[in-house]
């Protein structure tokens, strides 16, 4: 296709006129099944030309290239008959394959893919058109294939703005950066528990791929990447960023890692890098906490991720992770337990504070990157807060976080030095003992409160139930000690 940058406008005005098609969401979920099934139809074609023995798991009648492709000779099925063979024909029994244990990754996903996929559309000459729109694309060509990449890109950026489906989209600034700052190397292995649509294996791949130098590489290169993601669409939207990007056996599983006991992950099951931005201000039921140490067993969902990360990780292993505020400050009786697991046995040495609308519109709360890794206890974390650009008052569709905002960061990681601006800290260093006494508040060097922006209701609920729950447990805490001094219960004279 001459015009790639015209390829998502063009989809987007044919299906507005499709009665089917209520929103973003539906049509970006719409695209994707279609593209799935275009990108796997192409790999097939090189995996058939590379392995002598290669059988499809796609019977021959519904793969993309035998009944999607239109040559123009006008047989090209469309309009109801199109419609009938998708819904009855197609969906049907690509759902059903069958698939075992010893089924290959690379089959298996096409049935994972289509589990809970959906098709929208309910008008068969307007479906015909998007076909032939993602058709044209020449995906055996390195250089458009190579495009495409930014493309899907951009088709992804857009679950941002098309409601919840924004929380599995982390900003391509975000993940590069803190692929960048962990430094891959070729060899390694990186995980992702929560994958969402495979941004951090994304940047991971782009950081790693400069590193290949040799055959054995390139094979280590292929499989250094995991991940896991519960929910169908950005599961199928990640498959296809994967085959995408050149990654022919995607180890990404459909699955939820908080449904699995920590205290059972041997060796085998850790990595050497965990890159992540886990889902937060979820509640999660008794049943999945108690898959965790009962000092460890937060209802709130990115404090059991944590643990999962710890668990998981190799001895020297290294991770970059995405924390909202709550985390921070928190003072309750599991976050504690988790922060002090953190610096007692691993090294916490750097917590990057970022800007809030980072991750706009799909929350306001502001959040915090935080690297480690298992080389022993923590000595010291420093901490530093990334500024909002000049020019910029908020983040936006229009105006994104960029890699280059974080430049001052880079620079600041390979010469660091205290900073304090008008009063306020920018950057700090604290000892673990110095933490500890604070009762493992992390909530360091944050933002002066005149740069501080009115949350959206829901958020702004969420962050005053976080902040009431670490004040009782402080109060709680003091209470306590001075009850101790005092020589009688606190609890008992209410």
């Amino acid at each position: 296709m001459s015009n790639l940058s015209g390829f998502v406008k063009s989809i987007r005005d044919i299906m507005r006129n499709d009665a089917g098609i209520n929103g973003d969401a539906q049509r970006i979920e719409q695209i994707a099944w279609m593209l799935f099934l275009k990108v796997y139809d192409a790999k097939e074609q090189d995996w058939e030309m590379d392995e002598d023995d290669y059988i499809s798991i796609i019977p021959d009648q519904f793969k993309w290239s035998n009944w999607a492709h239109d040559d123009g000779s006008g047989k090209a099925i469309t309009g109801d008959e199109l419609l009938d063979f998708v819904n009855i024909e197609l969906f049907p029994a690509l759902k059903n394959l069958e698939v075992n244990k010893e089924t290959p990754i690379k089959k298996s996903i096409v049935k994972t893919t289509f589990e809970d996929a959906n098709n929208y559309m309910k008008d068969g000459v307007l479906l015909r058109q998007v076909i032939n729109v993602i058709d044209k694309l020449d995906l055996g060509d390195y250089e458009e294939s190579h495009a495409f990449g930014e493309i899907y890109e951009s088709i992804l950026k857009e679950l941002q703005s098309a409601g919840s489906s924004g929380e599995f989209y982390t900003p391509r600034a975000v993940t590069d950066f803190m692929a960048k700052m962990i430094e891959p190397k070729i060899g390694e292995t990186m995980a992702d528990f929560a994958c969402g649509t495979g941004g951090f294996l994304t940047s991971w791949i782009k950081e790693l791929e400069n590193k290949i130098q040799t055959n054995e590489d390139r094979r280590k290169f292929d499989s250094s990447i995991y991940g896991i993601e519960k929910k169908q669409f950005p599961y199928m939207l990640c498959i296809t960023n994967m085959l995408l990007h050149g990654i022919d056996i995607p180890r990404i599983e459909h699955d939820n890692s908080l449904l699995y006991d920590v205290l059972d992950y041997t060796d085998d099951d850790k990595f050497d890098v965990i890159l992540m931005n886990p889902p937060y201000g979820g509640n999660e039921k008794s049943d999945v906490k108690n898959h965790f140490p009962s000092d460890l067993a937060s209802s709130e969902t990115a404090d059991l991720f944590m643990s999962v990360i710890m668990y998981r990780l190799k001895e020297n292993g290294r991770v970059a992770v995405i924390l909202p505020d709550g985390f921070l400050f928190g003072t309750d009786n599991a976050k504690v337990s988790i922060k002090k697991k953190l610096l007692n046995e691993f090294n916490l040495h750097t917590i990057v504070r970022m800007p809030h609308s980072v991750f706009s519109p799909y929350t306001s709360i502001t959040t915090n990157i935080l690297f480690f890794d298992k080389t022993g206890k923590t000595k010291e974390t420093w901490f530093y807060r990334l500024d909002m650009p000049e020019g910029y008052k908020n983040f936006s569709k229009t105006k994104p976080m960029k890699l280059e905002h974080f430049d001052p960061a880079i620079k600041w990681w390979n010469n660091r030095e205290e900073i304090s601006i008008d009063g306020f800290d920018k950057a700090k260093k604290y000892s673990k003992a110095e933490l500890e006494e604070k009762n493992y508040n992390l909530d360091l060097c944050g933002y002066p409160h005149e740069e501080e922006e009115i949350l959206p209701p829901k958020d702004l609920i969420k962050e005053y139930q976080e902040k009431r729950k670490s004040l009782n447990a402080d109060i709680d805490r003091i209470l306590g000690q001075i009850s101790e001094i005092l020589g009688f219960d606190f609890e008992e004279e209410e």
